[in-house]
């Protein structure tokens, strides 16, 4: 298993319920074949330029340890999902 850190914005207009049945989802994801070592929701931040016609964002950072069956998963998911307006999965060398 290998350790990843994936960073994603989630739109600005969504319900608080919306925006924590988003990362539910996508925490689900990772924990059907990984594990997750730290999750952190930094809240609203403004962009530092326009994405799709939003300036704000909801910051959301997990690291975690997955095979890499499951970052292609979860990239295939954010990808089609309407709630991520950017996301970002990289290898954690840390």
């Amino acid at each position: 298993m290998r350790k990843y850190e994936v960073m994603y914005i989630i739109r600005p207009d969504l319900e608080q319920e919306a925006v924590q049945a988003a990362v539910e989802k996508f925490q689900g994801i990772i924990s059907n074949g990984g594990e997750i070592t730290k999750h952190e929701v930094q809240g609203k931040r403004r962009l530092a330029y326009e994405i799709k016609k939003f300036r704000d964002g909801v910051f959301v950072l997990v690291n975690f340890t997955a095979e890499p069956a499951v970052v292609t998963e979860l990239e295939r998911i954010m990808k089609i999902s309407d709630e991520v307006i950017r996301y970002l999965i990289t290898n954690d060398v840390a």
